[in-house]
């Protein structure tokens, strides 16, 4: 067996262990996607602190319906930031299929929330115009039915969908495609290393090091789930440390920022919103490997 055979198998066993355990999350979250999503629509209590523990639900429909919610002014501005910083898109399944790393997932997510509704707070507090839109907002439409898109835009509202494509045919279809993208990026970055050189690769790291947080942010910005892929897949191998994950997590908004972006009126918000979340990404991985090394 060559190498790039050995690569090939050694990324597709990888691969097919993080889609069982993203299958079953996906299967489990498709049970209760339309509750979450009634309970964002028509509570009246939508803050940062509840907004970044409905950030914690890992699965990328969270901050669609989240940056949907802030379009149709149900949201403050605060609490969207909120939901976005608690996202991890697929980064949760992923990490719990790693024995090593799976420790990590409690002060990630404790992180996630408290900076989620310390930022999301401030923001809040510093722009209150956007509070205020919400009140008038809510007092106008008396929260009438809108949301209705769900985690790769599919309608999870469509009472015509059968029970198995809504809750197994479509996870499924979810979980394969995340399968897809971990493979191609697992055998990628085998390939890489075999040309380039583990010790070459290692000796880059070493190097870089105090710009990696950096790096990870701006991975992060990607706005799929192909970059919290990335930047997890690279933590569980050892070569991002966890302050450096944390910060390309943080920006990791996912498909929420392509609700934002396709919106012309929201391009000037959409801008303080990535500059907010790239400063606190930034603060909060260099003070956490400051603290705990990188």
């Amino acid at each position: 067996m060559n190498y790039m055979e050995h690569v090939f198998i050694h990324s597709l066993l990888d691969s097919l262990k993080v889609l069982a355990f993203v299958f079953i999350f996906n299967l489990l979250l498709s049970l209760f996607e339309n509750y979450f999503a009634n309970k964002m629509t028509k509570s009246k209590k939508i803050n940062p602190l509840t907004g970044s523990l409905f950030g914690l639900i890992p699965q990328c429909g969270v901050s669609v319906l989240g940056a949907d919610l802030f379009v149709k002014n149900h949201l403050s501005l605060g609490t969207l930031i909120a939901i976005f910083i608690a996202c991890s898109d697929e980064a949760i399944p992923i990490i719990f299929s790693s024995s090593d790393k799976v420790i990590y997932i409690i002060p990630l997510l404790l992180l996630k929330i408290i900076i989620g509704f310390t930022v999301g707070f401030l923001v809040d507090l510093i722009y209150k115009k956007s509070k205020e839109k919400v009140k008038e907002h809510s007092h106008e439409c008396h929260h009438e039915h809108e949301v209705k898109v769900g985690c790769c835009h599919h309608d999870i509202n469509n009472n015509q969908e059968s029970k198995i494509h809504k809750y197994l045919i479509h996870p499924l279809i979810h979980s394969l495609k995340l399968f897809l993208y971990i493979f191609v990026i697992n055998f990628l970055f085998g390939t890489i290393i075999h040309y380039v050189g583990e010790e070459t690769f290692e000796l880059i790291l070493q190097n870089n090091k105090f710009f990696t947080p950096l790096y990870a942010t701006m991975i992060g910005l990607i706005p799929n789930c192909a970059s919290s892929v990335i930047i997890t897949n690279l933590f569980i191998n050892g070569q991002l440390s966890f302050g450096t994950t944390l910060a390309g997590l943080i920006t990791n908004a996912g498909l929420g920022m392509i609700v934002l972006l396709k919106n012309k009126n929201m391009i000037k918000k959409t801008i303080v919103i990535i500059a907010i979340l790239v400063l606190t990404a930034l603060v909060s991985g260099y003070v956490i490997n400051l603290i705990f090394g990188f």
